[in-house]
């Protein structure tokens, strides 16, 4: 069996169990014998993959060989299986329900003066139910390469160009696989979590909803991808790229080291009614400090705003035209 902990032999990103080439650089991974009862998802197709250049290929009959028509490579045939991901660790429930409702009540009374007086009052929760909900956690050194126009060096014109390299190391990186949280959701309560506190099983909620991983390695693997590519662009605009204004920024990144690990992350759904409309709370299952939702304003007060508003401004304008 590959373990996590296997480098690959070219770019020494860690292999996983189950994957049949490098995630970063395509070198094929190492065969391995698994028992039936550990063997992976089911078969979906066999292609000849090239050992040099990672291609897939086809048989080429002229040559009554198995060659690689890139490289001239040596191939051999490869079966594709795509393992679903699956959930490798637990961050435990340190909130209780009651703890998560007293939040909601201060969070409710706190929303200021737009909000209807009797919110904190007259809400009532319809249903508190514990969550754990799914991420990636990643870490990879990558290494970025940047062009981009900015007002830094432009002298007489408005834009002057710039490029350059760095390299950054992203560490404990959370990118969302729930789909029943949204990302502001997500990245509401994300940094309350303390990523030091994995467990192997499930602790500190009971009749907890499980969400499932619910894409294969290699989909999860681009959407990781896509997270440490925005990661990069942020980097560069807001450290790399010298001047104020920028514009046609382009960037781009090699990954090295990429480890990626599956978790379950506490989280309360909570939802309340107001005058016989439902809203809905989302509460960090570690700290009740970090919570986001929706709550009604109130009309009364807003149109009550909008008339002295005007009203002042009427008055304003009487008395500019008085004293002209």
């Amino acid at each position: 069996m590959i373990s996590t902990h296997t480098p690959c032999d070219r770019c020494h990103t860690p292999l996983e169990h189950g994957d049949l080439r490098c995630s970063v650089c395509g070198q094929a991974a190492p065969q391995v014998v698994t028992s039936p009862e550990n063997a992976l998802s089911k078969t979906v197709v066999k292609i000849l993959r090239c050992k040099g250049c990672g291609a897939a290929v086809a048989f080429d009959p002229k040559r009554q060989a198995l060659s690689c028509s890139f490289c001239d490579g040596a191939v051999e045939i490869e079966t594709i299986e795509d393992p679903m991901e699956q959930t490798s660790g637990y961050l435990p429930f340190t909130v209780t329900p009651e703890n998560a409702h007293a939040a909601l009540k201060q969070w409710l009374g706190s929303l200021g003066w737009f909000r209807p007086s009797d919110l904190k009052s007259s809400s009532r929760v319809q249903e508190l139910r514990p969550l754990w909900w799914v991420a990636w956690i990643v870490e990879a050194n990558t290494h970025i390469s940047w062009t981009a126009d900015s007002n830094a060096g432009s002298h007489r014109s408005d834009w002057a160009p710039h490029s350059g390299q760095t390299s950054v190391r992203f560490q404990n990186i959370l990118a969302s696989a729930s789909r029943g949280l949204s990302d502001s959701e997500v990245d509401a309560i994300s940094p309350s979590l303390d990523l030091n506190t994995v467990q192997t099983e499930p602790m500190g909620a009971e009749g907890a909803t499980f969400e499932q991983f619910d894409v294969q390695r290699s989909q999860a693997r681009r959407h990781v991808h896509a997270t440490l590519q925005k990661l990069a662009t942020a980097h560069v605009r807001q450290s790399e790229i010298p001047g104020t204004r920028f514009r046609n920024i382009h960037v781009s990144i090699v990954v090295q080291g990429l480890i990626t690990k599956r978790l379950s992350l506490p989280a309360y759904i909570l939802a309340y009614r107001y005058k016989h409309k439902l809203h809905r709370v989302v509460i960090s299952g570690q700290d009740t400090h970090f919570l986001i939702g929706t709550a009604p304003y109130s009309v009364a007060k807003i149109v009550l705003v909008v008339i002295a508003a005007t009203s002042f401004l009427l008055l304003f304008l009487l008395a500019l035209a008085a004293a002209n």
